[in-house]
């Protein structure tokens, strides 16, 4: 079958294609949590005294009691029988981005002979997969193989169901033989202990006594492509790339804006549905759901979580939306911009931290310049955005985001707060020596007595801002769809920790020397504003003035790709910060910088050989074909007396010439090898590889729009966005 026969028969197969129906509804309460071994579980199934001390670990984050893990395991074990599971996994997640599990039976086999059903706490606790088959960086060797896994008790073990059976899911940290974490939950749970222990120590100098754990907390908003299998699985691109190699622009993109939270198709629906019931079964609280802005996109949003949670529910929210999207026909992509020239997608995680004492830390209340509190925790996030801005931009980097950061759906790679007008001059105020007052909320008369009058907040939202408040969190909105969130929540815990601990230690020397905590406060918060106050801005992020006076004016870093952004992780700020903090050793840090480093080039290095491989194989054929077939009809119909214009079997000629001269150049400079460095590859791969891509890219997609129809070897923007 021609690649344009098997784009007719997808097109058929589709447009023929019912929605999958969905199974009657159950209620909230009937699927919620229902596949989590969760504390209400462990409280039916545990002794008292057992289910105390685990509730502790969990909730406050004392230390197991390790003479509990038998009775936990066995309890986990017959729960999960009597859910139908015959496996347990230990369930990880290695610094790719994605999520690894290392599956184990329940069996064993006792001296007679006998199979028997266990899980020891000793095997709960510990695993041991390969160590040095992963990506880390040069701590391990390919000869050194040990590698352990450590049951993380703060995240609920849970089943996963499959055609085959049910497997009990154990969230896991994954560490080296010598001691390093060569993964992404390591380093978040130092980072938790860290906040809290310096979020602790300023709450006490505000004069609060009893203190409950201070944790962060994590809402992401999840935004994907869906495109049917049946197209999906006709582009090599989209099946090893994730996104679009080619593809000329249709003629309606998202100019009308008339998908964005419109109507959602009723197929899509179908996998809305069944995807939030999956998600509910696993207690992931999938809250919002909508049609995004570019046709075919859409998001998924849960309520807020704990950090630690909400990073381990967001690696199985992406696994979900590939898995039901597979059985619906679709394939979801992740990747932040399959297509050219409409919105990627980005995965805006909301932070905010708080305690069950003192309540979310970065709420400003009514009356936000009374808040002392408020604004020191507020303060200490604009001295960090300012200090370890290139810090940020590093842990959104990756080959996939580069294309989205910048855009004018996503924020620039310039590292800024915004506040909003009321916050932003409060901090004026400070900044100035004094406080007065804050602008109050108002309230919008419509004009139709039937209508409520509706509050008008005392601050508006800032679109292209990469880190904006937004009344009582903030959102980092440059992360990267297809990336875990663990990386952005380390890198803001760590930075929130260092600067409240500075904040606390000149707190406590301006009280020393006899000042009130709120003279104290604003004298402290003014220092902050002095040094740091460059880093909050509340304009246009796209614009070209942003750019060059946050750069030339205010010192702040334009770090556009990758390549700019990632070695900023070997800089000795970044190393200082994550040493002083515990978060991370000099050598982990050293195997992130090579492990990222690696990926962005080897994604780079597939992609430049994908482009090459289909221009030669799908796209230069079918111009050859198509020209054939053009300059054999004009010359038979010269021979009957009829004089056509061959202008577009030139310009066929033409853009084919220019595509395998383009090809030719790619191959070449694809196959360079020698460099000095990692970072002079990256650089040669951002500078050099990538506009050597697009340039045979430019040709195709004009070849696109010159070859018939019946001609084209591969699904086209038009069939894959808009054929639901």
């Amino acid at each position: 079958m021609s690649g344009n026969e098997s784009r007719l028969q997808a097109i058929y197969e589709i447009t023929n294609r019912e929605p999958m129906p969905s199974a009657a509804p159950a209620s909230l309460e009937d699927l919620w949590a229902t596949d989590v071994f969760n504390l209400a579980k462990m409280q039916e199934r545990l002794p008292k005294t057992v289910f105390k001390s685990v509730k502790k670990t969990i909730q406050s984050g004392a230390a197991l009691d390790p003479s509990v893990a038998d009775t936990v395991a066995t309890a986990m074990k017959d729960w999960a029988l009597s859910k139908g599971a015959k496996y347990y996994a230990h369930v990880f997640y290695p610094m790719t981005n994605a999520t690894a599990e290392k599956h184990d039976g329940f069996i064993s086999v006792d001296s007679d002979g006998v199979a028997i059903s266990e899980l020891s706490g000793k095997l709960l606790v510990q695993g041991e997969p390969d160590g040095s088959s992963f990506p880390n960086g040069g701590i391990r060797g390919t000869f050194e193989a040990r590698g352990y896994t450590g049951w993380d008790p703060t995240s609920p073990v849970y089943i996963v169901d499959t055609a085959n059976g049910a497997t009990l899911c154990i969230p896991t940290v994954f560490l080296s033989w010598t001691g390093e974490a060569l993964d992404k939950k390591v380093p978040l749970l130092r980072s938790i202990e860290a906040m809290n222990k310096s979020a602790s120590k300023l709450l006490s100098l505000l004069g609060h006594a009893d203190i409950a754990p201070v944790n962060s907390s994590c809402g992401a908003e999840q935004e994907y492509f869906l495109v049917d299998s049946n197209f999906a699985n006709s582009r090599p691109d989209l099946l090893l790339a994730g996104r679009t190699l080619f593809g000329k622009a249709p003629a309606k993109g998202q100019q009308f804006d008339d998908h964005y939270f419109g109507a959602i198709p009723e197929r899509v629906q179908c996998f809305m549905h069944d995807l939030e019931e999956r998600l509910y079964r696993l207690g992931i609280p999938a809250k919002t759901k909508h049609n995004e802005v570019a046709p075919g996109q859409f998001e998924v949003a849960p309520i807020f979580e704990s950090a630690n949670v909400a990073s381990d529910h967001q690696q199985m929210m992406m696994t979900l939306l590939r898995k039901v999207a597979q059985k619906h026909g679709f394939m979801c992509l992740l990747h932040e911009k399959p297509f050219a020239g409409i919105n990627g997608s980005g995965k805006h995680v909301n932070w905010s931290v708080g305690n069950a004492t003192q309540g979310n830390l970065l709420d400003p209340g009514d009356t936000p310049h009374d808040n002392t509190q408020f604004l020191l925790f507020c303060g200490a996030v604009i001295r960090g955005v300012h200090k370890y801005g290139p810090l940020m931009r590093s842990v959104i980097a990756t080959a996939s985001n580069d294309h989205r950061l910048g855009a004018n759906e996503a924020p620039p790679a310039i590292m800024s707060v915004y506040l909003g007008s009321q916050l932003e001059d409060v901090f004026e105020q400070i900044k100035a020596g004094s406080l007065t007052g804050s602008q109050e909320k108002g309230v919008m008369d419509l004009g139709v007595t039937i209508l409520p009058n509706l509050t008008k907040d005392a601050g508006d939202r800032n679109r292209t801002s990469p880190f904006a408040f937004t009344g009582n969190r903030f959102e980092f909105r440059a992360v990267g769809s297809s990336q875990s969130v663990s990386g952005p929540l380390i890198a803001l815990n760590t930075m929130l920790a260092e600067s409240l601990d500075w904040i606390a230690n000149r707190l406590e020397a301006e009280m020393s020397g006899g000042k009130e905590v709120s003279a104290a406060a604003l004298s402290v918060l003014k220092e902050v504003m002095d040094e740091h106050g460059n880093a909050i801005f509340g304009g246009d992020g796209y614009s070209e003035e942003w750019h060059k006076m946050a750069v030339e004016e205010r010192g702040l870093l334009n770090l556009p790709t990758t390549a700019d952004a990632l070695p900023h992780l070997q800089s000795e700020p970044i190393k200082d910060l994550f040493s002083k903090i515990g978060v991370l050793s000099e050598k982990e840090l050293e195997s992130r910088y090579e492990v990222y480093s690696e990926q962005y080039i080897l994604a780079i290095d597939v992609e430049a050989k994908l482009v090459a491989e289909m221009a030669k194989t799908k796209i230069y054929p079918a111009a050859i074909q198509y020209l054939a077939e053009l300059s054999s009809t004009i010359a038979n119909l010269k021979e009957v007396g009829v004089e056509l214009d061959n202008s577009q079997a030139q310009t066929v000629a033409g853009f084919t010439q220019s595509l395998m001269a383009s090809v030719k150049k790619l191959s070449e400079a694809a196959a360079k090898e020698d460099f000095g460095s990692v970072a002079e590859h990256m650089q040669y791969c951002a500078k050099t590889i990538r506009p050597l891509m697009d340039e045979v890219r430019e040709s195709a997609d004009a070849l696109e729009g010159e070859i018939a129809d019946e001609y084209w070897p591969l699904p086209t923007y038009q069939e894959m966005l808009f054929i639901k």
